[in-house]
């Protein structure tokens, strides 16, 4: 006797609400992926945080070219941004308009004034962080794969065209950043997403993957990819510090880095060292290229294993 694929005729297979029962269950991994999402993200402003040598930047060992900053101040900033980043991925997973991003963000930095005492220590990273959350999100919630050609290309593709009416806005804007960009006709953190964030694909990733594929450390590929990025990025904090000189000065200090090996020469972490002492001793600090390098570490853990 021929027996039936199934061991119940069909009417009992059909179970009641079977359909809730599965978007339930699509509604729950969805939570979890920007959940952890949104702890790649904190993370991998945690890891920027703790990095040392890093020139200029406030660190665990010392505060760098900020008198009015140190690592509590940014731990406590980290904290008011946890759910946030939740809530950008949720966003973008929804499909929505980028004006429902850009309110999102407007209410993350103002947890984080709050948190900081008015002090400005994530903005950059809010609205960097937050599109790239919100594109993983919108890859989990269409169900492509997270790899960094597909976040790059969701970024474009959803949210492109808003990101490049946004950018030509930047003029009349009130941020150092802002204004520092229209003056000396460089690209601000507004111009660099409208772009794709090309400092975080073409710049930093490359750097990480690089250090890490010639045996060296995640510490070693991050020290690198921060060098990297402040040798090629127009980095307006740099700008705003220390005038076109002060962006010659970072630009040199970082290509003399890299033109010795980066952290592949024995002496690597005394060069790092005299390039941060350097930067603190004339007040500058590239807080673009430690945005970019939280984005381009948090790209390369969220997309590990789909390139």
């Amino acid at each position: 006797m021929k027996q039936s694929a199934h061991l119940f005729p069909a009417r009992y297979r059909e179970i009641p609400g079977s359909d809730a029962v599965r978007a339930s269950s699509a509604n729950r991994l969805l939570r979890n992926a920007c959940l952890a999402t949104a702890g790649i993200a904190i993370g991998s402003l945690h890891a920027e945080l703790v990095l040392y040598p890093k020139p200029g930047l406030v660190s665990l060992i010392d505060n760098g070219s900020h008198a009015d900053m140190d690592a509590g101040l940014f731990m406590r900033s980290l904290f008011s941004l946890r759910h946030y980043f939740v809530r950008v991925a949720h966003a973008g997973a929804a499909d929505v308009p980028f004006g429902v991003l850009k309110e999102l963000g407007i209410q993350a930095e103002q947890r984080m004034l709050v948190a900081t005492g008015g002090i400005n220590t994530h903005r950059g990273a809010i609205f960097s962080l937050g599109l790239l959350c919100a594109a993983a999100g919108y890859c989990h919630g269409h169900g492509l794969p997270v790899s960094e050609s597909t976040l790059r290309t969701v970024l474009m593709s959803q949210w492109g065209a808003a990101l490049e009416r946004h950018s030509m806005q930047a003029a009349s804007g009130t941020s150092h950043g802002m204004r520092v960009a229209h003056l000396y006709g460089i690209s601000g953190a507004r111009e660099e997403a409208a772009k794709g964030f090309p400092a975080v694909f073409d710049i930093g990733l490359p750097q990480l993957r690089n250090t890490l594929a010639a045996g060296r450390s995640s510490y070693h590929a991050q020290v690198d990819a921060l060098f990297a990025l402040m040798a090629h990025m127009a980095d307006t904090n740099i700008y705003h510090r220390g005038g076109p000189d002060g962006a010659v000065l970072a630009r040199q200090a970082a290509q003399g880095y890299i033109a010795l090996g980066g952290t592949a020469h024995p002496h690597w972490y005394d060069t790092a060292l005299d390039c941060h002492r350097q930067f603190v001793s004339r007040g500058l600090s590239p807080g673009g290229a430690a945005d970019m390098l939280a984005a381009s570490w948090f790209v390369y853990q969220t997309s590990l294993g789909m390139e």
